[in-house]
């Protein structure tokens, strides 16, 4: 498949995993945390930056029992309705063009995810330059075509989506004019665990659909992001925040600044690991033949002296005959004077 460009950046094999942080409401309604979280993503080296683009208004209706109603004790938002949930989390539209521009300024990539049709005409009027489309919205056909139609670049998280959900969507988004589209592999419960994670889905994405594949990943740590790098992501998105003691709707699950600096790191270290198919040594392991077991002589010998397990041993350093010669000089007489240590040749042999 393509790799795809945003912006300044590539995003494919060849190139180092393209990192995300995710805002969301971990700015607690505070326009000046939210310029903080912007500086310490960039800080921290990621590539750039997502928010979420809704109101209360347009994700639900203010209502506060059933199933409008979150009753899960497991769940972080329990004891709030789906309203009272968006009003505390969502981002004001009035702060998207300030936080969008302190990313330029830091040469992060700014972007969102919006919710509906009126999210994305608000995202078109800053002209940002790709969209991700969150998991509970990637059945939303209509939003996939609204979405698909600016013709920019797609990132959709595939959580709980079946394979004909998202060949539904894919088709979607192609036919209504996508042309650069992520998947991004993504369980969907907050936080989420390895062992729910699923990462050999990765690579079953990625040519199921010839895509490009990432992680929108809900984990703790950053073992699961490394992991799915080694199996193909290319794109890896983690929810960020300044501390996590400051609360926050998606706190418990975002990671720190010293935390996403070193998933930059070694989401990097782990793309470069991968390399290429290769056998024999490499130009680093070359200083290393030396230090290889070869045959050596291990007494003095006299010419005419014969080859025993006493005088002739597999030992460092590599400069001798391979090892493998050990069996066919037993018992074969030298054709001149040895001292010890001396590395054995083919042309003692008589």
């Amino acid at each position: 498949m393509n790799e795809i460009k945003i912006q300044q950046y590539n995003i494919g094999h060849f190139h180092r995993p393209f990192i995300i942080a995710e805002m969301s409401g971990n700015h607690n309604q505070s326009l000046d945390v939210a310029l903080e979280i912007v500086e310490a993503a960039a800080k921290a080296g990621v590539h750039g930056l997502k928010i979420q683009t809704y109101t209360a208004d347009t994700m639900t209706l203010d209502i506060d029992e059933g199933e409008f109603y979150i009753n899960d004790s497991q769940s972080l938002w329990s004891g709030k309705s789906l309203y009272q949930l968006y009003q505390k989390a969502y981002t004001s539209w009035e702060w998207h063009k300030p936080i969008f521009d302190r990313c330029k300024e830091l040469g992060i990539i700014g972007f969102s995810t919006p919710f509906d049709a009126t999210a994305v005409d608000f995202l078109e009027s800053l002209n940002v330059p790709c969209y991700k489309i969150a998991s509970f919205e990637n059945t939303d056909l209509p939003l996939i075509r609204k979405i698909a139609s600016t013709g920019k670049p797609m990132i959709i998280s595939t959580g709980m989506a079946t394979i004909s959900e998202l060949d539904e969507t894919v088709r979607t988004a192609r036919e209504a004019g996508c042309q650069n589209l992520i998947l991004l592999k993504c369980t969907s419960s907050y936080p989420a665990t390895p062992k729910d994670t699923n990462l050999l889905t990765v690579p079953h994405l990625r040519d199921l659909f010839n895509v490009q594949v990432g992680l929108s990943d809900h984990t703790m740590g950053i073992g699961v992001a490394v992991a799915s790098v080694a199996l193909g992501a290319t794109f890896i998105e983690k929810h960020f925040t300044l501390c996590r003691a400051d609360g926050g709707v998606d706190s418990a699950f975002s990671m720190e600044p010293e935390e996403m600096h070193q998933l930059v790191v070694e989401t990097q270290r782990a793309w470069e690991a991968l390399g290429k198919v290769n056998y024999g040594p490499t130009e680093a392991e070359k200083a290393s033949l030396n230090f290889r077991r070869s045959l050596y002589i291990t007494q003095d010998m006299k010419t005419g002296d014969i080859f025993t397990p006493e005088n002739l041993k597999a030992i460092r350093p590599g400069l001798g005959l391979p090892p493998k010669y050990y069996d066919f000089l037993l018992g074969k007489q030298i054709k001149q004077d040895v001292k010890r240590g001396t590395p054995a040749r083919w042309d003692w042999v008589s």
